[in-house]
């Protein structure tokens, strides 16, 4: 496959007008740099100049829950968060204790400023990119028009975090509850043997509380993913896989997406403790 069709597919075969302009004019420039991304999707520096190149060509924004129709649209990897608005909020719940929530890859995505602005529980939400043009980007989008939190207690961060190997570093173990990824896992198992993609998904078991979720929004077909997800999440040394179930999300503007809804192994329990026999 060619690689700016390759491209077009990932981020916009779903119709999604701000992808395809951007990657079409990114294209006409550069269409090195776009065959640089397709082979190098883990690596820093291809990111970096894929939203260089990106950036200027962003049309105008349409009415969104955190966002100003006067700055540049957010690049928007499949769909955008009104698709699965539903989804997440019931996820999230409308009351509770305040949920730490992860957008990881999140590029100069308006999902994670979305959520803030759209749940009334309270959320503390951290974007995260390895990118530190993306995490620039959205940073100064977001200093520009800051999202109105629904909640007064939520929160929201920007970070530069490589999701392969930062996470647990960052975050620490069981700290989480709840995990975004749209399209990053995909652009992962893209690169070359797809270590990265099971580095990233080991990463997100370990900052999800027992009782935490990593939903993974993909186009790829369950009869592919499902035994990947439960394959490499034991390839971290535990004896269990990853809880793993599937939610079809439906057709989104002619492509079939889905919800990969993946929680940590639960913990063995220990053996009953017998008292020591008398000789």
């Amino acid at each position: 496959m060619a690689a700016a069709a390759m491209l077009h597919r990932l981020a916009s075969r779903s119709g999604f007008i701000p992808a395809k302009h951007v990657l079409s004019a990114a294209c006409r420039r550069h269409s090195t740099a776009t065959a640089d991304l397709i082979d190098h999707m883990d690596k820093k520096e291809t990111w970096d100049r894929f939203y260089q190149q990106a950036a200027p060509d962003t049309p105008p924004l349409s009415p969104s829950p955190s966002l100003s129709p006067s700055l540049p649209r957010p690049l928007e990897w499949f769909f955008g968060f009104p698709d699965v608005s539903k989804l997440l909020l019931a996820t999230l719940g409308a009351e509770g204790p305040p949920a730490r929530v992860l957008d990881l890859g999140c590029g100069t995505s308006d999902l994670g400023p979305s959520l803030l602005a759209s749940s009334s529980r309270p959320v503390d939400v951290a974007c995260v990119d390895f990118s530190p043009v993306a995490v620039a980007l959205l940073r100064n989008r977001l200093t520009q028009c800051p999202p109105q939190p629904r909640h007064p207690e939520s929160c929201l961060e920007v970070l530069k975090l490589d999701c392969t190997t930062d996470l647990l570093g960052h975050f620490g173990s069981g700290s989480l509850d709840l995990v975004l990824d749209k399209a990053t896992t995909d652009a992962l198992l893209r690169s070359p043997g797809r270590v990265a993609a099971g580095q990233a998904l080991r990463q997100c078991l370990g900052v999800l509380r027992p009782a935490g979720a990593l939903l993974q929004f993909s186009d790829e077909d369950p009869d592919a993913r499902l035994p990947w997800l439960e394959r490499e999440s034991r390839a971290g040394g535990g004896d269990t896989a990853a809880r793993v179930s599937l939610q079809e999300l439906g057709m989104l503007r002619g492509v079939c997406y889905y919800c990969y809804i993946v929680s940590p192994a639960p913990s063995s329990p220990e053996p009953p403790k017998t008292e020591a026999q008398e000789p």
